[in-house]
């Protein structure tokens, strides 16, 4: 008989062995679980498993894939397959090559056999996979592999890099193209555009002359198309610079006078692979290629040239040692004896570690075009644009969106002066003007333009183009022509007309400036430029300028006869400013009597008569006061600055000489002025 202390023993005894049964029935489905695992993982085949066949078209496949047959190769790999189904390095191998290939549909379905036979097995395999997926447009499965590669914290840091920046754009792309630019381009006609390349386009301010890099059976040379009745006529080629080396990557001035642009392997004159020529206009003609010179060009490549309007800034694209990335853009500076400053890098604003190439700076001088591939983007090159600040330095880089931007390369883009039609190159626009024949299909890179949407559009810029003269003779005069910001009082731009008198300079809207034409032995001429309210683009200045020879007869004479003086009417200082009822000199009137100065200093013979005139609003007294304090104030500023006052006297005229209608506000304006006239020795 059993006590019951002793049932109540037993009864734990069988609950305790109970539970041990249980926790090693637990522990064995676990460990079988895990034994199971650990099977499966082993259980497919690798490179270093293989045998027989398998192993055999393995290593014949990747022998094929080294000497680069993609095809034979893929066969090998695919008798690896068929021998051993589970051989995850082949499936690798063969999806690789698809991929690379772009069979991006058939890479997709082999990296994911590869994720399904073990998805830890090469990290690499998600980042293709995802690869693969965004190149068929799938961005939602292909965004989530790469996020996926990322997380798992890959010891390959390039890969991580490249992983990243594809995220980043696919994010950037998927807003991007949700909220598309306006974009329609057009082809630039069938005389330009032809079976053979045509790209790299560069312009004159008034979009009459377009230069071109054309490819003709690998060679490089420049082409030059004129607008004639709004249509772009046959590119010639540009016999004076064109040589056996290629030339491309060029840059027109305003003026259609200077070009800069990239040639390569030149042995007799060159620095490096590339370097920076230039040409220009003398006597009619393109003078032969010369070297920039040091420092511009290195031992290093130098390419893709953009002149700023004034002539005085240089920019480039270099892949020189003190750069951030493979190529960066840099600048140079022309000093007052004509030499060029050591490059500088531009900030790391506008360089990347990637490739910073194409420079466009538009006659604005704040606007600065360029391409890169190191900036948030559709993908490949972009094309961007940054804002000069005003402290001088450049402003985050914009993409120009899509689909001006897209997952192929953009190339280098040029704008017209007034900022609303860029042209450039392109070989994914499809157009019945791309051939000289229409039946044909259109074949490598053609010339379009497209209306530029107002928000990348730079400063509108206009043009002040003219011909300088004698005024007695009508011969062309060689004169310096400057225009001054009267802002800043510094010089915008100074240049010598041509031979024929010519000169043409831009003007970036939105200030006021001060023009003089300048000669020795000439009385110079003076403009005005009222800027800072908007001026129309397509309605720039056009002048016909006639210089009046200082007399001869001052030399002999102290007393100049009246019939010889007659024709030497005064001249009008156009930048000479009051405020309204005064005769206090304004400031940005200085620049335009230093002129004055100078004119005096280099010609000590002469004496001159000072002139005040004003409109016919007030009283006859009153203006005829106003005018000869004008003239007085005049009179003093010079005598201050080193004039002898007895070359000069004054006088005031008040309403009694008018050149102008006093009816309406440009008229009386008009008549508001200050002259001066030569009188005598």
């Amino acid at each position: 008989m059993i006590h019951q202390n002793e049932k109540t023993t037993i009864h734990q005894i069988n609950i305790m062995r109970q539970f041990i049964l249980c926790v090693f029935a637990v522990l064995f489905v676990q460990c079988a679980g895990a034994q199971k695992a650990n099977s499966a993982k082993g259980s497919y085949t690798t490179k270093k498993t293989a045998t027989g066949k398998a192993k055999k078209a393995y290593e014949k496949g990747m022998d094929y894939n080294i000497s680069g047959n993609n095809n034979k190769a893929l066969d090998e790999f695919a008798k690896a397959l068929k021998a051993a189904p589970d051989f995850i390095d082949a499936q690798i191998q063969w999806s690789s090559i698809k991929h690379y290939i772009k069979d991006y549909a058939a890479a997709e379905k082999g990296f994911e056999k590869v994720m399904a036979i073990d998805p830890t097995y090469s990290p690499k395999v998600v980042y293709v996979l995802g690869l693969a997926e965004l190149n068929q447009g799938k961005s939602a499965e292909g965004i989530e592999h790469l996020k996926q590669y990322i997380a798992s914290e890959p010891k390959n840091k390039i890969l991580l890099t490249k992983a990243k920046r594809r995220v980043a754009e696919e994010s950037f792309g998927a807003e991007a193209k949700a909220n598309p630019v306006p974009f329609e381009p057009k082809s630039l006609g069938n005389l330009v555009n032809t079976t053979d390349q045509e790209y790299l386009p560069s312009l004159t301010a008034d979009e009459s002359v377009l230069v071109f890099t054309k490819k003709i059976r690998g060679q490089e040379d420049f082409y030059i198309s004129k607008k004639v009745d709004n249509i772009w006529q046959e590119g010639i080629p540009l016999t004076d610079v064109n040589t056996p080396n290629n030339e491309g990557a060029q840059n027109i001035t305003p003026d259609g006078k200077f070009l800069v642009f990239t040639k390569c392997d030149s042995r007799k004159d060159g620095y490096g692979s590339c370097d920076i020529y230039f040409s220009e206009i003398k006597n009619g003609r393109w003078t032969a290629a010369a070297n920039i010179g040091s420092p511009i060009n290195s031992r290093d490549w130098e390419s893709q040239p953009s002149l700023s309007a004034d002539g005085q800034s240089l920019y480039f694209a270099s892949r020189r040692s003190t750069g951030m990335g493979k190529s960066d853009i840099y600048i140079s500076q022309r000093n007052t004896e004509g030499k060029w400053s050591r490059p500088k890098l531009l900030s790391e604003k506008i360089n990347t570690k990637g490739d910073d190439q194409s420079p466009f700076i538009h006659p604005d001088g704040q606007t600065l075009y360029f391409m890169s591939n190191g900036h948030p983007g559709m993908g490949g090159f972009d094309l961007f644009y940054s804002r000069k600040q005003p402290d001088g330095t450049w402003g985050n880089p914009v993409n120009l969106g899509y689909p001006i931007n897209t997952e192929a390369d953009e190339s280098t883009l040029v704008i017209s002066l007034d900022g609303k039609t860029a042209y450039y190159a392109s070989d994914r626009v499809q157009s019945e003007n791309n051939t000289t024949q229409k039946d044909k299909k259109a074949t490598g890179m053609d010339l379009y333009s497209f209306e530029l949407y107002p928000e990348a559009r730079p400063q509108p810029v206009t043009y002040v183009r003219g011909n300088i003269s004698d005024a007695a003779t009508s011969e062309p005069l060689i004169s310096r022509v400057e225009i001054v910001d009267m802002s800043t009082g510094e010089i915008h731009a100074a240049v010598n007309s041509d031979a024929d008198g010519s000169f043409l300079i831009t003007l970036p809207t939105g200030k006021n400036y001060a023009f003089n034409v300048s000669r020795p032995a000439y009385i110079f001429h003076s403009e005005h430029f009222a800027l800072k309210e908007s001026k129309e683009t397509n309605d720039p200045y056009q002048l016909a300028i006639e210089l009046r020879a200082v007399p001869e007869v001052i030399t002999a004479s102290a007393e100049i006869p009246a019939a010889a003086l007659e024709k030497y009417k005064p001249t009008i200082l156009r930048n000479v400013f009051f405020d309204t009822g005064s005769a206090e000199l304004r400031p940005e009137s200085f620049t335009e009597l230093n002129k004055l100065k100078t004119f005096l200093d280099d010609n000590p013979t002469i004496r001159i008569q000072l002139n005040g005139h004003t409109d016919n609003v007030g009283s006859d007294t009153d203006n005829l006061t106003l005018s000869d304090n004008r003239a007085k104030s005049v009179f003093t500023y010079l005598v201050e600055n080193g004039i002898d006052k007895t070359r000069m006297t004054y006088k005031g005229y008040g309403e009694a000489s008018p050149i102008d209608s006093n009816e309406t506000d440009s008229g009386r304006q008009a008549n508001r002025r200050t002259e001066f006239m030569i009188i005598g020795n």
